[in-house]
């Protein structure tokens, strides 16, 4: 070690209040984005205020006669609060002022005509594209309320329309032009603030588009016409961007040629991910693909992430400083290690910037050049004042970046570079005799492959916790991707810029990985899924799994080994005997909720279908069931609407075991048929769990017999539980007044506790006797935002107020959860994990 470096870790050591600074600037960032709602404006410039006196006080009482454990208490405790203060202040000032420029109420659903630029790659969706719109002028008239400076726009085609991958899609209102970023147009579109689904340890919608500056989303309406009024010279980069994605798009062809045994879809997916490497096109790989490299532990390489940007750096600096230490003149003009640092920044940069700039990408970037700027300077920290130095720097500018997985991924696998690294580097400057270049050689692989399962090892009980589930052929799966990704795929992929045929290699080389990881996939015990454990859990396992690969006695690593147990063991909630409990799903416009009991599941209705590839079977519920540790034993359909079995296959494929009861209609439907065997719900069927009596009240064994087949709503299958001790709740799909009336005329009364609204609060439903007869004391409407349909009806609002029903909207309460054992109270998700960048949180009380 230096001179200069023992003189620096010497002053570190006699300056603890760097530490605590650093300390402060984590809580206060920590402290700020953990708030339900924000306080009055004016709180947080006080908070700047108090901060920057503290820091004065600390400098100017620096050496003022005290006792030395005074001395050290102020020393630490004043930057601390001080830096907490700071940050603290300033995160709540930008959320303030950004908030400032939320959408109003007032422009929500309905037309507006807005000029601005395509400000980002097009991105396609099932059945059209999406992208980010720079407004440059909300209304022709200049008045407030305005719409926000970005938004993001889409166009739909026909519902169920095949679209043809390898052609360009081009919308219907845009006269045979494709959508390019730089055009200007003037457009109208209808816009809503950004709302997603709240759901528990469920991905937040709202926080991303937060996180990105987006403050509305909407669609383009054909009428007026959309004109297109020139094209710019800003977002080059984007539309660069997206001539590459193309360009990679038409290879397809060619390695038809190059590997003829493989289907077109195959292909495609091969192409897909070459994309999404190339351009950060995440949207090119299917959700089928995405769920594969979940359950391998292979994810954050198939797309720019950050962990993929790390690991991008770090084997661009190490190939570069072995390349530099070849010439002695360049060594001699720029020393190797600086020139790897640059040149790992640099690249690491350029690669961020090509992938779209998004907000992981920043992140990452500051992280590595906050280090690659310690080493430049000589400084040798210990390592986890490094990483803590990184994450104080991250937090300043991003400080809502705590609540991504995305972050924790990328800065976990920075973690361990560092120690890695930092362990790797004492051997060699003990080391007196200077290795053969063979040797060197051997040394450099041997740490690139220790690096690997290190990453892959701290990432599994970190990816159990964030996801409730951990690939157990993640390790072997990562030894294989990650070099095969990084340093052939990767790299083919970016040459494609230059050479169009690289991207059909790189797609040629994915081929068999991707055969491999789904030979891998196919075992039964390839994905290991737990509940969500506790918070203090989380954190003492992840901290135990960095520190397991730190340079420490083996003895202390049993004893952080143990620290693992809680969260690897932690025991799932349970219902008592004889009580249930209802979880409905917040999964937009359509039926899905959870009943259990102490050892049983049942899934009423599966949810809607979003797209021809997108389905809440798949992007809510299966998430959900691994984060609960929820296996089903029955899925009961209440009828074949799409709102209603959007999900059901993902969610049969998912779990084989369940049975699947329907009416008659989901077993005539053609496009369910993968569900078969289907058990019909017929009024009479009974069944008891765990104490709790189930029974079916509708259609009757004769309703289909009519002569004029009756509609699938009015044979929705109406499901009653009972608890053992007398609460009542009641699931009747989309049956309309007059089913409501047979259920009457046949004895159904109250008051019921908990009651599933009628088609989602539709105005053919809920009739006045219904509504008056059952008095519910919770009414669950499920129902999306803004939906087109206009549910809930105002009418059926008003007739569920007046009976004294608590009416819940889905909308409004995201996930709600009921418990027979506790009828008095229900859990909402918007308010029990309540975050201030939830604008809905403006309606509520």
């Amino acid at each position: 070690m230096s001179s200069a470096s023992v003189v620096t870790a010497g002053a570190l050591r006699s300056r603890p209040s760097w530490v605590a600074a650093l300390c402060g600037c984590v809580l206060g960032a920590a402290w700020q984005v953990t708030q339900a709602r924000l306080w009055a404006f004016w709180v947080y410039p006080m908070l700047l205020l108090c901060g920057g006196l503290l820091l004065l006080a600390v400098w100017r009482f620096r050496a003022h006669s005290m006792s030395a454990w005074a001395r050290t208490a102020w020393l630490q405790l004043g930057p601390l609060l001080a830096a907490a203060c700071l940050v603290a202040g300033l995160s709540g000032w930008r959320a303030h002022a950004y908030l400032a420029h939320t959408l109003p109420p007032s422009l929500e659903a309905v037309d507006i005509e807005v000029e601005g630029t395509i400000a980002s790659m097009l991105q396609d969706t099932g059945n059209g594209q999406r992208w980010r719109f720079a407004v440059d002028k909300p209304q022709a008239q200049t008045q407030t309320p305005s719409v926000p400076a970005l938004i993001e726009l889409s166009w739909y085609g026909a519902f169920g329309r095949e679209i043809d991958e390898a052609k360009p899609r081009v919308a219907p209102w845009a006269q045979g032009r494709a959508l390019v970023p730089g055009q200007r147009w003037r457009m109208t579109v209808r816009l809503k603030r950004p709302h997603g689904s709240r759901n528990p340890h469920g991905f937040d919608y709202e926080l991303q588009q937060w996180e990105q500056g987006v403050q509305a989303t909407g669609y383009v309406r054909e009428k007026p016409v959309p004109v297109l009024l020139d094209l710019g010279s800003d977002y080059r980069l984007q539309r660069w961007r997206q001539w590459l994605r193309d360009r990679i798009r038409a290879q397809a062809e060619l390695l038809k040629k190059w590997w003829p045994p493989t289907d077109a879809s195959t292909r495609q997916k091969a192409i897909g991910v070459v994309a999404a490497l190339a351009v950060g096109d995440q949207q090119a790989i299917e959700r089928s693909d995405w769920a594969l490299f979940r359950q391998t532990g292979v994810a954050h390489l198939m797309s720019i992430s950050g962990l993929h940007i790390t690991m991008f750096a770090w084997i661009a600096a190490l190939l570069v400083g072995r390349l530099w230490r070849l010439s002695a003149r360049a060594c001699r003009y720029w020393p190797a290690p600086r020139m790897a640092l640059l040149a790992g920044v640099l690249l690491a940069l350029a690669y961020a910037l090509f992938s779209g700039w998004g907000v992981p990408a920043q992140r990452t970037v500051c992280m590595l050049a906050v280090v690659a700027l310690l080493q430049w300077l000589g400084l040798r920290w210990p390592w986890p004042l490094v990483w803590l130095l990184a994450l104080a720097a991250v937090l300043v500018a991003d400080p809502w970046a705590l609540w991504q997985a995305g972050f924790w991924l990328s800065f976990v696998a920075v973690g361990v570079l560092l120690s890695g690294s930092r362990a790797q580097q004492e051997p060699e400057a003990e080391s007196a005799q200077q290795p053969t270049r063979g040797r060197r050689l051997l040394r450099q692989g041997a740490g690139l492959w220790r690096e690997q399962w290190l990453i892959s090892l701290v990432l599994a009980p970190l990816s159990l916790l964030l996801f409730g589930q951990v690939s157990v052929v993640g390790l072997l799966a990562n030894l294989i991707a990650i070099p095969w990704v990084t340093l052939l795929v990767t790299p083919l992929a970016l040459l494609s810029a230059l050479i169009p045929q690289a991207a059909a290699l790189a797609a040629w080389l994915m081929l068999p990985l991707l055969q491999f990881l789904q030979w891998l996939a196919a075992a039964s015990w390839a994905v290991w899924s737990l509940p969500q454990p506790a918070w203090w859990a989380s954190v003492a396992a992840v901290g135990a799994g960095l520190l397991l690969v730190a340079p420490l006695p083996v003895r202390l690593r049993w004893v952080l080994a143990f620290c693992c147990v809680p969260a690897l063991w932690w025991p799932q909630a349970r219902v008592g005997f004889g009580e249930f409990e209802l979880l409905a799903a917040d999964i937009g416009q359509g039926n899905a909720v959870l009943v259990s009991t102490q050892t049983h599941h049942l899934l009423y209705d599966a949810g809607p279908q979003y797209s021809q590839s997108s389905d809440a079977g798949e992007r809510v519920l299966l998430p959900l069931f691994s984060a609960l540790g929820v296996r089903l034993d029955r899925l009961m359909l209440s009828h074949r609407d799409a709102d209603h079995t959007g999900g059901a296959l993902a969610v049969k494929s998912a779990q084989p075991q369940l049975q699947v009861w329907g009416s008659e209609s989901v077993i005539d439907e053609p496009l369910l048929a993968a569900l078969a065997p289907v058990q019909r719900c017929t009024t009479g069927q009974r069944w008891r769990w765990d104490g709790v009596e189930f029974e079916v009240l509708h259609p009757a064994a004769d309703f289909w017999d009519k002569p004029r087949k009756p509609s699938p709503n009015a044979g929705s299958c109406v499901l009653r539980i009972r608890s053992a001790s007398g609460r009542v709740a009641l699931l009747v799909g989309d049956i309309e007044a007059a089913q409501e009336q047979q259920l009457l005329a046949g004895g159904l009364g109250g008051p019921v506790d908990w009651l599933l609204v009628p088609h989602h609060g539709s105005k053919t439903s809920s009739s006045t006797n219904w509504v008056q007869a059952l008095r519910p004391r919770w009414a669950m409407v499920q129902a999306g935002y803004l939906n087109r349909f206009g549910h809930p009806a105002a009418a059926v609002v008003q007739r569920y107020e007046q009976a004294g029903s608590q009416l819940v909207l889905q909308d409004r309460c995201g996930a709600a959860l009921w418990s027979s054992g506790s009828v008095q109270s229900l859990q909402c998700e918007r308010r029990f994990r309540a975050h201030y960048w939830d604008v809905h949180l403006e309606a509520e009380p």
